[in-house]
Formats: structure tokens, C-alpha cells, sequence
């Protein structure tokens, strides 16, 4: 069952708002892209949604949301209110390798288990570099699964399905550990939110 949801671009920009105030005002776009996918697979596992409720692509470099990415980016992908939204609050540094916060965050966007996952990842990943995230990333299965098929391709499409799934290597943190039961309660969470996103679309 492929799942697709609506992409939440309020939160997207007040994600990444967040993550550059954790950093003191200005982080690394890859670093950030890096931490959303931690914060969207915790935030999945735990309450059976994720925070953007972007598409995933397997890249090179990890799992990037895709919505996300032009954010960071503002790239010109962007519709046209989606820009209008993001550059209220966020603009790029001049070597464009950065996302700074340009104004304060709106507080209201991000719900408390939002900003509760983006604390956690930010905790227990914001100390590493971009380059050290994309290297963890790819002990996940969501990313796994796809390594032979980026020898071909720049991008694979991803299911947030996989989300659920455990990473195998010990080491690696699952962002919010869940037993057997655990599992299918969010993933039933998650195929239920799809539907009802569906009937409104």
C-alpha cells in the first residue's frame, strides 16, 4: 500500500526555523535536511504521523524530503505561496550553504509532539557534522533498501511505511523504539490519516 499525504510546508519552514535557532540562528542545509528526516521518522513511529508529511527520495548523500529540500533551497520549485511563507522567515546565508533564521518562529505551527521530536533529534544528532547524518542515514532499512538502485539512478522514491521498520546495526538510533504492537498501532494511525487525507482531496 503506497501512502501519500499532503505536504505541510507551514511546518516544513518553521521546522527548519527551529532547527537554525537550536544552531544559534544559522545551520548547514544539509545538516537540517538530515535532522527533518530524524525528527519526521521519530515523529511517525511515535504518534503515527510524521511532522511535514513530505515525500522521501533515497539519495546519494540519505533520505531527503523532497518539499523540504526547495525550502532550504528556495529553489524554483517553490509555489508561489509556499515562498511567500518561507521567506518570512528564513533566507539563505550569501554562500547560500546555510538557512538562517530571518524572524521569529510562529509558535503556534508546530504542535508540542512536533517540536518534542525536532528537541529530540536536535539533542541527540545536533552535535554531528552534515557529512557524519548523511553517513548514519544509511543504516536505516528505508534507506537500505535502495543502495543498489542509487548505482543507477540520483534519486529512488521511498514509502514512509518503512519508517517502521528497525535498523539492524545496533548502533544506530531508531528515533523512538517500539515493540511489535507498537508498530502496527501507528502504522494503523498512519493508513488511517492517509484516508481521511484523501477524502478531502
Amino acid at each position: 500500500m503506497c501512502i501519500h499525504l499532503n505536504f505541510d510546508y507551514r511546518k516544513a519552514t518553521q521546522s527548519l526555523g527551529f532547527l537554525a535557532e537550536q544552531a544559534g540562528g544559522a545551520i548547514n542545509k544539509l545538516k537540517a535536511l538530515k535532522l527533518i528526516y530524524f525528527a519526521d521518522r521519530y515523529h511517525l513511529r511515535k504518534y503515527g504521523r510524521p511532522i511535514t508529511n513530505d515525500e522521501y527520495f533515497a539519495m546519494k548523500l540519505g533520505p531527503v524530503a523532497s518539499g523540504v529540500k526547495d525550502i532550504a533551497e528556495m529553489s524554483d520549485f517553490l509555489g508561489e505561496d509556499e515562498r511567500a511563507y518561507a521567506t518570512q522567515y528564513l533566507r539563505l546565508s550569501d554562500d547560500r550553504l546555510s538557512i538562517c533564521l530571518h524572524a521569529p518562529l510562529d509558535v503556534d505551527t508546530l504542535s508540542l509532539s512536533d517540536r518534542e521530536a525536532l528537541t529530540f533529534v536536535w539533542e541527540q544528532f545536533g552535535s554531528y557534522n552534515e557529512f557524519q547524518l548523511a553517513e548514519f542515514t544509511h543504516a536505516y532499512p528505508e534507506w537500505k533498501k535502495h543502495e543498489a538502485q542509487l548505482r543507477l539512478y540520483s534519486r529512488v522514491k521511498m514509502q514512509l511505511e518503512d519508517f517502521f521498520a528497525d535498523p539492524t546495526d545496533p548502533a544506530a538510533d531508531p528515533c523512538f523504539s517500539l515493540s511489535l504492537e507498537g508498530k502496527q498501532d501507528s502504522l494503523a494511525e498512519f493508513q488511517e490519516l492517509s484516508r481521511l487525507e484523501g477524502l478531502w482531496n
